[in-house]
């Protein structure tokens, strides 16, 4: 069966599902993309590796990552290969002495290992066929913009180290002040603030030198 190479190219808010996420693959050759709903904990794993943030602790796929890495397993691609009752699914091909083994997995989980090994996200036209929508611009610039949640546990504790930025825009900060906020907020694993002050550096083209 023909695997068709997916990318990763959006991941927000669930539109359908309040307390969830969305992460939106998109097909490499072609026009089609394809929405699959995810907790928040698995949307906040997706972000953190996309925006190649380190936190303090390791998360559980960095966890994982590291223990494959350890015994020398390679993860070689990411499959979704199935669709049954709108519940997708996904196997993790990985390759140890030569030998492929394929783990089964979540679909979120898979994509997360997928972004931390940079490996590349396959699925299969049927599953497409079956839940891929259509974009009606092919030009249309979807390129993501992660935006996870903090823990909850972590929510209240984070604000604290970020309260004079998230009352005032990051704009009418330096670069050094956002900077320093940046390593506050990752500190306290805030990691949705995070992406705003690095999106914020990221828009001003930062170089670590203080806009003048």
């Amino acid at each position: 069966m023909k695997k068709i190479e997916l990318d990763i190219v959006a991941l927000s808010h669930s539109v359908t599902q309040s307390h969830n996420y969305a992460v939106v693959l998109g097909e490499q050759d072609g026009s089609r993309r394809l929405p699959i709903v995810i907790g928040g904990f698995e949307a906040q794993a997706i972000a953190v590796a996309m925006e190649r943030m380190t936190p303090n602790r390791p998360l559980t796929h960095d966890l994982f990552k590291n223990t494959l890495s350890t015994f020398e397993v390679e993860l070689k691609e990411v499959i979704i290969n199935n669709l049954l009752e709108g519940i997708f699914y996904a196997r993790l091909v990985c390759i140890k002495d030569g030998e492929v083994v394929e783990i089964d997995s979540r679909t979120s989980d898979a994509l997360a290992m997928a972004v931390r090994f940079n490996c590349p996200i396959y699925t299969y036209e049927f599953i497409l066929d079956a839940a891929g929508v259509i974009l009606e611009d092919p030009d249309e610039d979807d390129a993501p913009q992660p935006s996870a949640p903090a823990p909850k546990k972590r929510r209240k504790k984070a604000a604290a180290a970020s309260t004079a930025a998230k009352g005032n825009a990051l704009s009418q900060y330096s670069d050094a002040d956002l900077e320093q906020m940046l390593n506050e907020v990752l500190g306290e694993e805030d990691y949705e603030r995070a992406a705003e002050i690095r999106d914020e550096l990221k828009k001003r083209g930062a170089t670590g030198e203080e806009e003048k």
